[in-house]
């Protein structure tokens, strides 16, 4: 009798694609050099599933196998004003595709949502039920990258020694449990070409700013930044990029700092000036195009950071929430300031401080980072998956 082939399945069930790019080079590069697995692409919808076909070669598309987790419509629709709050939509794909996920032997993630379902797994299926490797969407420094429920993984595929370092510091995991792998997004997103995104050759910014409602610069200071910034067209433009969630929905909730907050809306002066462009909805936003091809980065929490720093440049960070400059690791990378005054001041000087911090910079992605020359970070995780999923 001839035994079912080993199954394993890559989970795409966020409502944007901004975190496909972390695992969708792996799972290619499994598909298209281990045939002799069953490689699932499991999806939250089919607009979903599109954009993480544009990541890969078609090759490796058609050595996948598609699964849409799609609810039906009718339930999207009775869903829809919950999940303005919180995840529901999302949850209810969980819940509703259990079987599905009963018949993998490893399930890769690069969130912890999926946890509820190897929860259950477990105690329907013990010892038995599938592994879950997680792969993280970013390798920032905030505590959430380091949440308690992170335990829970079977197999850490991460980007750096930092993470390893963390993940065995926090007591999330072993060093026998982590592996090694290097930046997947970077495979399918790291050579996006640097556009020409104004019609002049002055300095441009990219002001990333991060959803969450106490750490965002954007509740604050973000519609200040973009007025001042719209009265600099001899000096700068602005690229305002912010993650793909804040503008997802109005109200926001942090489940980490316990607070809510409106979202400000982005002021008339930015949208009628020439030096800014506003996107906060495409690809665009997490494919690399604005992180390859600005000259500096404005942000505060968000691990984009480092995709900037693929090439060292000029960084700042807005420390909304007054926590210090210390606060985080990759603060280090450039000046911390506490409100658009003391931004202004030191962005002036933007070539000096590139180069006052670039030592530094270069050290941290590295630590961050691990580049192989040899072997792509999909290659490595391929690799490393497929040695799980068959014991080795």
């Amino acid at each position: 009798m001839i035994s079912p082939a080993k199954q394993v399945m890559f989970l795409f069930n966020h409502d944007a694609a901004h975190q496909a790019a972390h695992t969708a080079g792996i799972m290619g590069e499994l598909a298209a050099s281990k045939p002799q697995l069953d490689v699932v692409a499991a999806t939250g919808n089919p607009a979903i599933e599109r954009q993480i076909r544009d990541l890969i070669p078609a090759s490796q598309a058609q050595a996948v196998r598609w699964l849409d987790l799609s609810l039906p419509r009718l339930w999207d629709q009775l869903l829809a004003l919950p999940n303005k709050i919180a995840p529901v939509i999302r949850l209810a794909r969980l819940h509703r595709n259990i079987d599905a996920f009963s018949k993998a032997d490893i399930i890769v993630s690069p969130e912890r949502t999926c946890l509820r379902v190897k929860r259950r797994l477990v105690r329907n299926y013990g010892s038995k039920a599938t592994r879950f490797a997680y792969v993280p969407h970013g390798s920032g420094d905030r505590n959430v990258a380091y949440n308690p429920e992170l335990v829970q993984f079977d197999y850490y595929l991460l980007s750096g020694q930092k993470l390893i370092d963390e993940m065995v510091a926090h007591g999330l995991a072993t060093a026998e449990d982590c592996h090694l792998i290097g930046y997947a997004k970077f495979d399918v997103a790291g050579d996006t070409p640097k556009a020409k995104l104004f019609d002049n050759d002055r300095p441009t910014i990219v002001y990333n700013p991060h959803f969450d409602p106490k750490l965002s610069s954007w509740f604050d200071h973000g519609p200040e930044f973009l007025r001042w910034v719209a009265g600099q067209s001899d000096r700068f433009n602005c690229v305002f990029a912010p993650h793909v969630m804040l503008f997802r929905k109005k109200l926001h909730i942090s489940p980490e700092y316990k607070i809510s907050r409106n979202r400000p809306e982005i002021p008339a002066a930015a949208y009628a000036a020439e030096n800014i462009l506003i996107d906060t909805d495409s690809p665009r936003l997490f494919d690399m195009t604005y992180t390859n091809s600005a000259d500096i980065y404005v942000g505060d929490v968000s691990s984009q950071i480092y995709e900037f720093l693929k090439q060292a440049r000029p960084a700042y960070f807005i420390d909304a929430a007054e926590q210090g400059q210390d606060a985080y690791q990759f603060w280090q990378n450039g000046p911390v300031v506490k409100d658009i005054p003391q931004l202004e001041h030191v962005l002036i000087n933007h070539a000096e401080v590139g180069k006052t911090y670039r030592t530094t910079q270069e050290r941290l992605f590295d630590y961050t980072i691990n580049i192989d020359p040899e072997r792509s970070a999909a290659q490595r995780g391929a690799d490393v998956l497929a040695g799980l999923v068959n014991g080795e």
